[in-house]
């Protein structure tokens, strides 16, 4: 998927406590009120991985949320890389990893 010139993908990767606090169905809800693409996922050791593509401005909204969460959530650290965009349109939970 060719992205526009002021779209950007990012690799995400959040720890602490996420998984089993509605972190994954949270992020999914505001990637698709903010107009991403991608997926996101629990992985086997405790983390969360969401790959995200769209407007640099949104994406930043999203890195900003992925640092708290929602209210159950206690993220220790958010990680994040560049990434090649999903070949996938719309935001969608994937298994975990």
């Amino acid at each position: 998927m060719k992205t526009p010139s002021d779209h950007a993908a990012r690799l995400l990767r959040i720890h602490g406590h996420v998984q089993g606090v509605g972190y994954r169905n949270a992020l999914h809800a505001q990637a698709t009120r903010l107009g991403l693409a991608g997926w996101v996922r629990n992985r086997s050791d405790g983390s969360v991985e969401a790959l995200v593509c769209g407007p640099a401005d949104a994406l930043d909204r999203l890195v900003e949320w992925s640092r708290r969460g929602p209210p159950a959530a206690r993220v220790s650290h958010v990680d994040w890389i560049p990434a090649d965009p999903p070949g996938e349109t719309g935001f969608v939970r994937e298994a975990t990893l």
